[in-house]
C-alpha cells in the first residue's frame, strides 16, 4: 500500500530529500497529505484490523530493530472524534506496538481522511499484501474484501498476485468451525489439511485423526473420498439433475436470452452452460442482455 500513497522509499530517504522538516507533505493525486510524529498515547487500534495474532517474539524483533533504526516507513493513521484517542490505525499496527515496546513517545504517521469503508479496504489491502498473517487471517481477509467491498474473486486474485483457484480454496477455510479454523491459526492442522476435510461430513473428527495419526495431505484427501460429504458444500451433491428439470432450466433459460441453451452436469453438481447464437447481431444482443 506504500506506493498506493507515494511512500515508495523509507522515511529517512525522504527526509534526507526533503530536508530536516518535522512534518512532510505528499500530494496524492489530488489530495495533500502530511507525514509528522503523533504522539503514541494519541493512537488508537483499528477494531476492524485483519491481523489478530502479534506474536512477542516478532515485536521483540522489530521493537530491537526500531531502537537501533528507527520506524523507517510511516504508519497510515485517520482521523476520528468520539474516541479516547484522536487517530486510528488504518495500516501499521504492528509497527505501533513495537514502537511502544521500543519505549518510544511518538511515531511517524501519514495522517489521512478516510471513511469507515475506505479504511477497512486499505486495512486489508496492506495486511494480505504485506503483513505475515495467519491462513484463516489470511482467508478472512479475502472474504471481507469480497462481502465489504464489493470485489469479485478475480479482482482479489489480481490484487494480491494469486490465482484464481489459490483464493477459491483459501476461502474454504472461513466454512469451518471455530475450533478448526483455532486449530490452523496455531499451527496444530495444515491449512492444507483444513481445505482438504472442509467438504467432509465430519471434518472435526478427520482433524483429530489427521493429528494423531500423522495423516499427509495425500493421505487425507483419500480418506475424505471415503468418507460421507457435508450436505451443504456447494461442489457436491449426490447425484445428477433429472432430464425433466433440466429441460426445465434450459427453456427458461432460452427464454429469457433468446439463444439455444445447453446445460451439461457432472456428477458431484459441477458442470457447465453452453449458449449458442445464430449471427453476430444475436452474439451483441446475448451480450447486451448479460453485461444489463
Amino acid at each position: 500500500m506504500a506506493s498506493k500513497f507515494g511512500l515508495g522509499r523509507g522515511l529517512a530517504e525522504l527526509q534526507n530529500a526533503r530536508g530536516a522538516i518535522p512534518d512532510i507533505s505528499l500530494l496524492t493525486q489530488t489530495e495533500r497529505v502530511v507525514v509528522k510524529q503523533v504522539p503514541l498515547a494519541q493512537i488508537g487500534a483499528n477494531p476492524d484490523q485483519p491481523r489478530k495474532t502479534f506474536t512477542e517474539s516478532e515485536l521483540s524483533d522489530l521493537a530491537a530493530s526500531i531502537r537501533e533504526k528507527g520506524v523507517l516507513q510511516p504508519i497510515l493513521l485517520r482521523t476520528v472524534t468520539g474516541r479516547p484517542y484522536m487517530y486510528e490505525i488504518v495500516a501499521g499496527e504492528r509497527r505501533f506496538r513495537a514502537s511502544k515496546i521500543a519505549g518510544l513517545n511518538e511515531i511517524p504517521a501519514l495522517v489521512k481522511v478516510l471513511d469507515d469503508s475506505n479504511a477497512r479496504e486499505i486495512a486489508l489491502i496492506e495486511n494480505v499484501q504485506r503483513e505475515n498473517l495467519n491462513p484463516i487471517e489470511e482467508a478472512n481477509a479475502y472474504k471481507n474484501l469480497m462481502e465489504c467491498c464489493d470485489y469479485e474473486l478475480g479482482d482479489v486474485a489480481r490484487l494480491i498476485g494469486k490465482s484464481d483457484s489459490y483464493i477459491r480454496n483459501m476461502l474454504r477455510l472461513t466454512s469451518l468451525s471455530e475450533s478448526l479454523q483455532e486449530m490452523v491459526a496455531r499451527g496444530e492442522l495444515s491449512a492444507s489439511h483444513a481445505r482438504t476435510i472442509a467438504v467432509a461430513e465430519n471434518p472435526e473428527d478427520l482433524a483429530h485423526k489427521i493429528i494423531s495419526e500423522g495423516l499427509s495431505v495425500a493421505d487425507t484427501g483419500k480418506l475424505v473420498k471415503s468418507a460421507p460429504r457435508a450436505k451443504t458444500t456447494r461442489n457436491h451433491t449426490d447425484k445428477t439433475l433429472d432430464s425433466a428439470t433440466v429441460q426445465d432450466l434450459e427453456r427458461r433459460i432460452k427464454s429469457a436470452l433468446g439463444v439455444s441453451v445447453k446445460i451439461s452436469e457432472r456428477r458431484g453438481g459441477a458442470g457447465q452452460i453452453t449458449l449458442s447464437f445464430a449471427t453476430r447481431p444475436q452474439l451483441f444482443e446475448l451480450a447486451d442482455r448479460l453485461t444489463k
